[in-house]
């Protein structure tokens, strides 16, 4: 019987809590930049991918030296994750301008439990008592860290909706990822799923009327360097080595990097309500970590 990744304890993924937290900081920068950049908000996105891929490539390139290629199932299978990645894009940038940035990044991280969910399903189990505590703790978490700025509003149902469907197509996108990292290394995963996705966005921008051509590159390029590259980079590496459970309640760490961002950059309220949720969202993630420590601990002791 396989041993769950969670509980692994190599050499190979021995920063990939590390890495799931750190990449998702990255991540929680990328509206900035979508923010900062002169172009549509999925253009944005289209930009985010395709600067993306040379990097990327190179990186693929250089950690796929002496391995085989992949089989074209598992090629088309990345492409379809880069498509489901593509439409978490186009409609999380285009939520962000329809509603409220609060009511953005709560929809849009339901992504989380959604992932979480599929972990236990895959598993055919149900939460053990650390794990469904650590879930509960993230969602009041979350809904204390969103809860005081959010807001319910027929104005904002489109936004809102998008932004939800975006945390539809992200969650479907990790559970690609998920299956794809089973067999092979991460750079090559996110290299075929950001070249498979770029096209498909930019298709959507044009077709929406948007400006493309950005007159100020540094915005794009942060936002593919910065949340693509390094974001998306850390995040696939980290799927590979744990739980879609550790996973999901990781990816919380970008609402609450989001809203110190926005308390720092934009001079937006972060309330007592606010540190609370962040502080919740911290203990899940040392709670849901708690098991493999304490098997890491009983193992280096034998």
């Amino acid at each position: 019987m396989q041993q769950p990744r969670s509980l692994q304890a190599p050499a190979a993924g021995r920063y990939a809590f590390a890495a799931v937290v750190a990449g998702n900081v990255f991540l929680a920068a990328g509206p900035w930049m979508v923010r900062a950049a002169d172009v549509g908000p999925v253009a944005a996105g289209f930009w985010r991918l395709a600067l993306a891929v040379p990097f990327l490539a190179l990186l693929a390139f250089w950690q796929s030296r002496g391995r085989g290629a992949p089989s074209w199932p598992l090629v088309a299978l990345i492409a379809l994750a880069g498509l489901f990645f593509a439409l978490d894009l186009a409609a999380w940038h285009e939520g962000i301008v329809r509603t409220k940035l609060a009511n953005a990044t709560l929809f849009g991280n339901m992504s989380s439990f959604i992932f979480a969910l599929y972990g236990f399903i895959v598993a055919r189990s149900l939460p053990r008592p650390a794990q469904g505590a650590a879930l509960l703790i993230a969602a009041i978490g979350a809904a204390l860290l969103m809860g005081s700025s959010y807001e319910l509003s027929p104005t904002h149902f489109a936004g809102d909706l998008l932004a939800l469907l975006a945390a539809f197509f992200y969650a479907l996108y990790l559970i690609v990822v998920d299956r794809a990292r089973r067999t092979m290394a991460p750079m090559p995963v996110l290299a075929i799923a950001t070249a498979a996705g770029a096209m498909p966005i930019l298709a959507l921008a044009l077709v929406m009327g948007e400006q493309v051509m950005p007159t100020d590159w540094t915005p794009v390029l942060l936002l593919a360097l910065g949340s693509q590259v390094i974001g998306q980079g850390l995040v696939v590496y980290a799927v590979g080595h744990l739980s879609p459970v550790v996973v999901g309640i990781g990816l919380l760490t970008q609402p609450v990097a989001a809203a110190l961002i926005g308390w720092m950059v934009y001079d937006e309220t972060f309330s007592a309500a606010d540190a609370a949720g962040a502080v919740l969202i911290a203990a899940s993630l040392i709670l849901i970590r708690l098991p493999a420590r304490l098997a890491s601990n009983r193992d280096a002791a034998h």
